[in-house]
């Protein structure tokens, strides 16, 4: 082997004085290649020495390797350094343009609207109840004053599931009143937020969609009671300028029934259904619903009601229809 230790000084040389990252990289290959690089060859040979003068060599070696390794490091991080002029270019601050928008993330618009809605009730002294959203036929239909020859199941019944249980996907939260009083004792009021289907799909109709039903029962509550409960809820939802109208409707778990409307706040040419869009359906509880919940009729009365809550939320935002909210589009919902 021969003795090239003074060598190491003259390439250490050689580095400094190099002027591109392409004469460092040269000069890489030249000491580290993996065949011929003058180190490498150098430390291949160190198998040919005896012990005492391997030792020796392999000090001086690992050594120079250190010192070689370091200065082509800090070679290129020299040459690829930018020069003063560049560097003040570089961090010129422009104070006139805008900063880039931070993004927030946050609640999808009808969970959030659902927060607003349970706390608005529970500020009226409504309790908050859930139930499943798999339902059985007798909660969902029979208990409802629904029976099978009912035709109102012909505008409801969707999902059916495969079982011995005549199991459905609920197709209203009405079922947790039922479960509701079956399991408190008059006088109360409460709501039930959730989700419930459909086989409906259009620009105000959805498969899946979200409502928040209630009910109150006690002795002496009427119409009277039930419109002024109406009334706070949606202007305090929507807005005290907010316009809205009752008329009658039927549906089979009250008597007499209501139905609610708002008007639309935008441009009515922007509204699938026109200048007024329903929102509610209410009433008095049917006696026979009373009695299947566990209520004697002949002691207590009392009104329930059912929000869609997708359809109060095109109201308040002018939103034209109700398949946005599903999306999933990032412009549509970083809006709200």
């Amino acid at each position: 082997m021969s003795d090239v230790s003074h060598n190491w000084e003259e390439f250490l040389k050689r580095i400094a004085d190099a002027k591109s990252s392409a004469d460092v990289d040269a000069l890489d290959q030249e000491l580290f290649g993996r065949k011929a690089g003058v180190l490498t060859v150098a430390l291949k040979e160190m198998g040919t020495l005896d012990p005492e003068t391997r030792k020796r060599k392999a000090q001086e070696l690992n050594a120079a390797k250190a010192k070689l390794t370091m200065a082509l490091e800090e070679k290129h991080r020299t040459l690829n350094e930018p020069s003063g002029e560049a560097l003040r270019d570089k961090d010129r601050l422009d104070v006139t343009l805008d900063l880039p928008r931070q993004e927030h993330g946050h609640l999808h618009l009808i969970p959030e609207f659902i927060r607003e809605v349970e706390d608005i009730f529970g500020r009226m002294g409504f309790d908050v109840a859930y139930g499943p959203e798999v339902e059985t036929e007798e909660y969902n239909f029979n208990k409802l004053n629904i029976p099978e020859s009912h035709p109102a199941r012909d505008a409801q019944d969707t999902f059916w599931v495969k079982d011995a249980k005549k199991t459905v996907l609920r197709t209203h939260t009405s079922p947790v009143q039922i479960r509701y009083m079956q399991e408190h004792k008059p006088p109360f009021q409460m709501i039930c937020p959730g989700r419930v289907y459909r086989k409906d799909a259009d620009a105000t109709h959805s498969p899946m969609f979200h409502q928040w039903e209630g009910l109150m029962v006690g002795k002496d509550i009427s119409l009277a009671n039930m419109k002024a409960v109406m009334i706070a809820a949606i202007t305090e939802l929507i807005g005290k300028d907010v316009e809205f109208r009752f008329r009658t409707g039927y549906f089979p778990f009250v008597e007499p029934g209501l139905e609610v409307d708002v008007r639309w706040q935008g441009d009515e040419s922007q509204s699938r259904e026109g200048r007024w869009l329903e929102i509610v359906g209410c009433g008095m509880v049917h006696p026979k619903v009373l009695e299947n919940g566990g209520i004697d009729p002949t002691k207590w009365q009392g009104f329930a009601f059912g929000f869609g809550v997708e359809r109060m939320l095109m109201i308040r935002h002018r939103i034209p229809d109700l398949r946005m909210f599903y999306e999933g589009d990032v412009r549509f919902l970083r809006q709200f």
